[in-house]
């Protein structure tokens, strides 16, 4: 009697990268697994991995405005990327530099050297227009390839100008699939400024909480303390992985909610950030 060849279920661990902040905002790094619970579409699911403050590899765009609104910023805006990129980089770790106006450019591809990224910082172009949307597309289309946590670190005004390209929609939806997590540093030089771009605004802040990131303020031109925050974020990061338990459900996009249990709750009140969910079919073709 032929017995039957063994059946294979190919389930993907999925990772989802979670900071907590504390009442004042400060990242909370002293938390356990068992404080931690997780669901896909509203169903529970076990937590099968977790590292605290993970050191899983950085693949990293630094996607830099350089449009009219904000050249007035530049060389701030070269120092200071200097700085964070120098602090934060490490030998596993890798950085893609673009700029972005009317088009957008890839000025160095990635790369762990920092002499190399240095350069770049001092070649960046100038243009009229602000293709955001394009910039956070083709980013994402470029992390998407990459390995470890996928990170892009975009510093603009918020504003969208370019005529023609990609919409909000579009870009999110990229990034989702690239699994991409956006940090936005918008940079703005006073907050009561009548000619903001609300909007373009209240965009990147969509887009940094929908996958997973956080946004920041560079108010007065302050941001070396912004790029200290995203760093001091990507430093602090909690992992958690489940296998999904996908019975019955669909291959669209599938929302992942992770909240504190009442043990962690005790010491809060905690805010936590995560990515709002993932592409099943899009991860399957990694």
């Amino acid at each position: 009697m032929r017995t039957a060849p063994p059946l294979h279920v190919n389930v993907r661990l999925v990772d989802v990268f979670v900071n907590v902040m504390n009442a004042n905002g400060a990242p909370e790094t002293g938390l356990k697994q068992q404080d931690f619970a997780l669901c896909e579409d509203g169903h529970p699911e076990k937590i099968a991995y977790f590292e605290r403050e993970t050191n899983v590899p950085l693949s990293i765009v630094l996607a830099i405005d350089t449009s009219g609104s904000t050249r007035k910023d530049l060389p701030l805006e070269r120092a200071t990327a200097r700085e964070f990129v120098h602090s934060l980089l490490r030998p596993a770790d890798r950085l893609d530099l673009m700029d972005f106006n009317s088009d957008v450019r890839e000025v160095v591809p990635f790369t762990s050297n920092v002499r190399r990224i240095d350069a770049g910082l001092d070649d960046l172009d100038i243009g009229p227009a602000t293709a955001l949307y394009n910039a956070i597309y083709l980013a994402s289309q470029s992390l998407a390839s990459q390995q470890g946590r996928k990170v892009l670190v975009l510093i603009s005004d918020g504003g969208n100008t370019a005529e023609n390209g990609m919409d909000f929609p579009q870009a999110l939806e990229e990034a989702r699939r690239g699994e991409v997590m956006v940090y936005s540093i918008i940079d703005l030089p006073i907050l009561a400024d009548a000619g903001r771009d609300t909007g373009g605004e209240h965009a990147l802040i969509t887009m940094s909480r929908e996958t997973g990131g956080q946004y920041f303020y560079a108010n007065y031109g302050n941001l070396a303390e912004a790029f200290q925050k995203v760093s001091d974020a990507l430093r602090t990061q909690y992992l958690l992985g489940y296998y999904p338990d996908s019975m019955g459900r669909g291959a669209q996009f599938r929302s992942i909610t992770v909240t504190l249990t009442h043990s962690a709750q005790v010491d809060g009140p905690f805010t936590i950030q995560n990515r709002a969910g993932y592409y099943p079919d899009a991860a399957q073709q990694k």
